[in-house]
C-alpha cells in the first residue's frame, strides 16, 4: 500500500498580505520589531517588504532633510512625519502616501496607497502639493522566501486590514494598541505560544 506524501501548503496570491498592517505580537523578542506596526508594501511568494509606521523619529526633522537633500522651498509648505521604516537601509527614504498623487516612481501598493522612492513626491509636499497624507521611511523591513509566513505560523506577528487614520496620524505612542482594537484583541491577553492541534 503506498503512501501519499503531504502537500506542501501554497498560499494563493489573493491571500497574501501586501497592503496590511503587520502587528508584532506581545511575545516578540527582537527590539527592533517589539510593539512595532509594519504596512507591507509587498508580500509575494518571492518574500516581503514593509515600513515600521510608529516609530517616528526625533531627527533629522522634515525640513533638515529637504536641505540635505537640496529640495525646496525652505521652510516647506506642509510637513510629513519621519519614521524609522525599518533596520534595512537607513539611509534609504520611502514616502508612504495616500493614492491620490502618484509620480513616475510610484508604485501603487492597492487603491488608497502608493510608495514613492523618488524626489519629486517630497518636491510636491515641499511646495504645499502632492499626496493627501504621507510619511517619510528611513530604511524598511525585509523578509526573504517564506520567511515571513513562517514567522506568522510562529506567532510572531497578526495582520489586520490597513487603516489610514492609524498609519498617517501622529499618535505614534498608540498605534501598536490601537491596532490590536482594530481585532477586538486586548495584547495583554494574548500568550506567547502558538497553539498545535
Amino acid at each position: 500500500m503506498s503512501q501519499i506524501a503531504p502537500k506542501t501548503p501554497h498560499v494563493p496570491d489573493d491571500a497574501r498580505l501586501t497592503g496590511q498592517l503587520l502587528i508584532a505580537m506581545p511575545a516578540m523578542e527582537d527590539p527592533r520589531f517589539a510593539h512595532s506596526v509594519i504596512y507591507l508594501c509587498a508580500h509575494t511568494e518571492d518574500g516581503a517588504m514593509g515600513l515600521v509606521v510608529n516609530r517616528p523619529l526625533a531627527s533629522p526633522t522634515f525640513e533638515d532633510l529637504l536641505k540635505q537633500l537640496d529640495v525646496v522651498p525652505t521652510p516647506p509648505a506642509r510637513q510629513i512625519a519621519l519614521c524609522d521604516g525599518g533596520p534595512v537601509d537607513g539611509a534609504r527614504g520611502f514616502v508612504l502616501h495616500t493614492a491620490d498623487w502618484t509620480g513616475d516612481g510610484s508604485l501603487q501598493v492597492d487603491e488608497a496607497v502608493a510608495l514613492t522612492a523618488s524626489l519629486d513626491v517630497l518636491k510636491a509636499i515641499a511646495a504645499g502639493e502632492g499626496p493627501r497624507e504621507g510619511l517619510l521611511a528611513l530604511g524598511y523591513a525585509s523578509w526573504g522566501a517564506g520567511q515571513l509566513d513562517e514567522e506568522i505560523q510562529q506567532n510572531a506577528w497578526l495582520s489586520a486590514p490597513a487603516s489610514l487614520d492609524l498609519m498617517f496620524d501622529d499618535d505614534h505612542p498608540t498605534k501598536w494598541r490601537r491596532a490590536f482594537a482594530m481585532l477586538r484583541i486586548d495584547p495583554a491577553l494574548l500568550s506567547g505560544v502558538a497553539g498545535h492541534a
